[in-house]
């Protein structure tokens, strides 16, 4: 058997080669640097958005965000059921707690008419709500022309978690834009990486400005060191913020690449009874992960049939998020829900779809389909 293909691995070469090694000979091994100025200014300036936050991680991204908003103990955060449990995890370190809502079973994105239900039953009930946090889903963006209204009438802001959706957008916006803040993820396996690394995206100078006085231990501008405030030590490394300048150079032939998988995958399950691809209307989508949402009855086999025949040809599939209100640790959690993730869970499947996929892998992953289709 010949090397496994992987659902989406990085997808590096000489440019990121170069730029890493300037940055190591620049002696800015470091956190913070002049990389890391230099990649927050680009990628604000790539969505359009006054500020830019180069983070350790999304999830930190995430916990600063929600923080600045003013989440804590004795509060609810509205995430979607449907999400990496990164999303709900940023809630609690908090000390507020996640509300979960399913999805729209079209584009497994949060459901405005679910969302505007918990806003008004938490509101009833006298609940304080911090933020809701919608999640663009495997690269597409959420309903915002609806989320966003929904959430202002309520007077809660909007987090957007577009870990997964750089290089998308929505009715001429880009992911990361909507709402008070937004947060991206370049862990290894997004459509760019910094190995590790994420970004907080405001219009907020002070948002930012409180962010990143957290971010670095929430030390006082002074020759010893003063603290005031609890901070956390989620900077970037200067050297991994230049890996992520020379991604954001090759983003768009990278989105283009995952897009041709796409399309090619919808003409592989095009007119097979009972299946179709998970967000197939495509506002923008970046195309991160194509999901195969497989109807058993129609079909005459499940997601998983699937995913076990790939398996042995060693090709890499993942079922959709299994939801959080699902997940042990979440067992008490309050969610508002329609059976729509649980449906996507039980009948989802991502493919392979990653940038760095050759022609021949991914020859050989069509040629897979093919046959157990045929069989």
């Amino acid at each position: 058997m010949s090397d496994r293909i992987l659902l989406s691995p990085p997808d590096v070469g000489p440019l990121e080669e170069a730029y890493l090694l300037g940055a190591l000979r620049s002696g800015w091994v470091a956190p913070l640097g002049p990389e890391v100025d230099a990649f927050e200014r680009e990628l604000a300036d790539r969505l359009g958005v006054g500020g830019a936050l180069a983070l350790a991680s999304g999830t930190a991204a995430l916990h600063l965000a929600l923080v600045a908003l003013g989440a804590g103990p004795g509060q609810v955060v509205i995430v979607p059921t449907l999400t990496f449990v990164a999303t709900a995890n940023a809630v609690v370190y908090t000390g507020a707690e996640p509300v979960f809502v399913d999805c729209d079973e079209t584009t497994g994105n949060l459901d405005p008419e679910l969302l505007d239900r918990a806003l008004t039953r938490l509101r009833g009930a006298g609940r304080r709500i911090a933020a809701v946090v919608p999640v663009d889903m495997f690269g597409s963006c959420a309903d915002y022309g609806r989320l966003l209204p929904i959430c202002a009438a309520a007077g809660v802001p909007v987090l957007e978690d577009a870990a997964e959706a750089l290089g998308a957008q929505r009715d001429g916006r880009p992911a990361g834009a909507f709402g008070r803040a937004g947060v991206l993820s370049f862990n290894g396996n997004k459509i760019i990486t910094t190995s590790g690394g994420g970004m907080l995206l405001s219009d907020d100078p002070e948002l930012i400005a409180r962010c990143r006085y957290l971010s670095t231990q929430a030390r006082q501008p002074v020759a010893h060191y003063e603290h005031h405030d609890v901070g956390y030590n989620y900077r970037l490394s200067n050297l991994l913020a230049a890996l992520g300048r020379a991604q954001l150079r090759r983003l768009d032939q990278m989105i283009a690449r995952r897009r041709a998988l796409r399309e090619r995958y919808a003409k592989a399950f095009g007119g097979v009874p009972g299946v179709r691809l998970l967000a197939d209307d495509d506002h923008g989508s970046n195309c991160w992960l194509t999901t195969v949402v497989v109807s058993p009855v129609e079909a005459g086999w499940r997601a998983a049939d699937l995913a076990a025949h790939l398996a042995a040809e060693g090709i890499e599939t993942r079922p959709v998020w299994k939801p959080m209100h699902l997940q042990p640790v979440f067992a008490t959690a309050t969610s508002v829900l329609s059976g729509a993730a649980e449906r996507l869970f039980a009948d989802g499947l991502t493919l392979p779809s990653g940038s760095a996929l050759s022609d021949r892998q991914a020859d050989r992953v069509f040629d897979a389909v093919h046959r157990f289709l045929d069989g």
